[in-house]
């Protein structure tokens, strides 16, 4: 069965078929329990499906991928789309043998491993695997993580670990641990052939009219040139995703391209106190990242929703799959076109030498708007998972003191975040219009491709 995909008759209620799956749950049950009796195994928790716990844990887990991201320094924003989608992966690979209706990613992901397996007939405490397997996947994608950074992680472990066993059979918590390391180990060594490790290679910048100029303060600095050539997730995503060639640049002041980013400098003249405050509350950096922003909106709505672990590692997967898949989309658009960014044409060709947009120019082109395709990716995704119309409010930034900010739909916060960054100066709106529909068009195509429930 595909993941689910909304037409014009059909209202998801939730993806992956996450409440139509309960038959085929409560039959795979009894062949379990029948299957455990037949092997005379370990039966004390054998039942327990995935469903059965909370996503506390994973929660605490997301929490702490946040704190992490938000303290690492010296590394490219889209960087951080890899430990979101490789952790959300670990995870579900680890829970997903508690989950009877549903299937491994392994065969559907490009070049994904088989995983290891669970031993028959015996019990899981599915949260111990999954404390395990997050604390794997975070010690290994932040090594450089501060000594206090460090020991949180320990201590986050320990403490839930701490936890499970004194609920659960001890016996049953180790092996549950084993297990959750082992995925997660498969699963890093898996990330670490995707191409991440040449994604800043040496770049020779083109030089032209209209063509982007790096940022020279205090070098010439290119962000991540070649991470649109790292191994996508699905096959496929990028079908059809790629948008048009950019509006063909002009000096003329009677030009499309002229009046294109004259918009930007005439808005940034004018900025209102609510359109500068959603400009800086989508910056992200400095912050909590733009992945960690995605991850934080997740773990609100997973607390409020209180949902069940199995929810929580779907959710954290198939969101973190798109973020990932989206991005590299997004940089093979922006290092095919290199389009000139606003601060260039606006000092140099509109005559305003000192202008400066309300954020920092990031060091990559400008088309696509990268925050339009990664958030309109993610948001389309959180509405397959959740549902259309799902109202919430984003609490993110409070630790800032920024004012939440809340939305209708998943897909108002995508658009919004897209169109922050008119009104912080960085991009024109065409890039940010061609950028949401390419993150929901790579979406789409995630969600059309991959299969969670079993045939």
């Amino acid at each position: 069965m595909n993941f689910p995909v909304k037409s014009t008759t059909t209202i998801f209620l939730l993806s992956l078929g996450l409440f139509t799956a309960c038959k085929k749950e409560r039959q795979s049950t009894e062949n379990n329990q029948q299957e455990a009796l037949k092997a005379g195994g370990q039966l004390h928790g054998h039942l327990k499906q995935t469903n059965t716990y909370s996503s506390e844990a994973v929660n605490k887990w997301m929490d702490m991928q946040i704190r992490l991201m938000a303290a690492t320094t010296g590394v490219a924003n889209v960087a951080f789309t890899r430990p979101y989608a490789y952790s959300g992966i670990a995870l579900y690979e680890t829970v997903v043998p508690g989950m009877p209706a549903y299937q491994s990613l392994a065969g559907q992901l490009t070049a994904m491993p088989v995983m290891p397996q669970t031993e028959h007939g015996f019990a899981y405490h599915w949260p111990a695997a999954a404390n395990a397997a997050l604390a794997y996947m975070n010690r290994h994608f932040f090594p450089s993580a501060s000594s206090a950074n460090k020991v949180a992680v320990d201590s986050l472990e320990n403490a839930l670990e701490t936890q499970f066993r004194s609920e659960e059979n001890s016996d049953i918590v180790t092996r549950s641990v084993t297990f959750g390391k082992e995925v997660a180990q498969k699963v890093f060594e898996w990330s670490e052939g995707d191409g991440y490790l040449h994604a800043s290679d040496d770049y020779t910048v083109p030089m032209g009219p209209g063509l982007w100029v790096p940022p020279s303060i205090p070098i010439p600095k290119t962000s991540t040139p070649y991470w649109g050539n790292l191994r996508i997730f699905v096959s496929g995503s990028g079908d059809n995703a790629q948008p048009g060639a950019p509006l063909a640049y002009s000096e003329n002041p009677s030009s499309g391209f002229y009046q294109m980013v004259k918009q930007v400098y005439d808005v940034s003249q004018m900025l209102t106190a609510s359109q500068t405050a959603m400009a800086l509350y989508w910056r992200d950096v400095p912050g909590v990242t733009t992945p960690g922003h995605y991850l934080s909106i997740l773990r609100q709505v997973l607390e409020k929703k209180q949902a069940t672990l199995d929810k929580a590692a779907i959710a954290y997967a198939v969101s973190g799959i798109t973020s990932f898949d989206a991005s590299v989309s997004c940089w093979q658009t922006k290092y095919h076109y290199n389009l000139v960014r606003p601060i260039t044409y606006i000092r140099n060709v509109l005559g305003h030498p000192a202008w400066s947009p309300l954020i920092a120019t990031p060091a990559h082109p400008e088309y696509s708007s990268a925050h339009a395709v990664l958030s309109a990716a993610v948001a389309e995704t959180f509405t397959t998972v959740f549902g259309d119309n799902y109202s919430f409010t984003d609490h993110t930034y409070d630790y800032l003191n920024m004012s939440p900010r809340s939305f209708s739909s998943f897909r108002a916060f995508g658009e919004e975040a897209g169109a922050s960054r008119l009104y912080a100066g960085i991009h024109y709106q065409p890039s940010i219009d061609a950028g949401l529909k390419q993150g929901r068009k790579v979406a789409q195509n995630v969600s059309n491709t991959l299969k969670f429930l079993k045939e």
